[in-house]
């Protein structure tokens, strides 16, 4: 049985974390690399080139979120639950303005 967890503050943070991890990945990458993932994505799209940085940025983004090991919400809201303090330092505080309803 899968449990539902309802806690919406918690699904901002999760999301916080992933939204970190993924950004830290993509800042780390040399600008050749970002193309070269971009490309990539926007072959298997069907789709040409990106059109701008910023359409690189984003399909790069979605090859390096398949590279990373993200644990599932529950699997991490789990080990949340267990000790906050190891993952608090990693979120950027997006979680903050969602809990706002920005």
């Amino acid at each position: 049985m899968v449990e539902r967890d309802e806690d919406p503050v918690l699904r901002a943070k999760y999301r916080d974390y992933c939204s970190a991890k993924v950004a830290d990945a993509v800042l780390s990458l040399p600008p050749t690399e970002i193309y070269e993932l971009a490309e990539a994505e926007a072959r298997a799209a069907n789709r040409l080139a990106p059109a701008s940085y910023n359409d690189a940025i984003r399909f790069a983004t979605r090859r390096i979120r398949e590279r990373l090991n993200l644990p599932e919400y529950q699997d991490w809201a789990r080990a949340y639950r267990e000790d906050p303090t190891r993952y608090d330092p990693e979120l950027l505080g997006l979680w903050e303005s969602e809990e706002e309803g920005d």
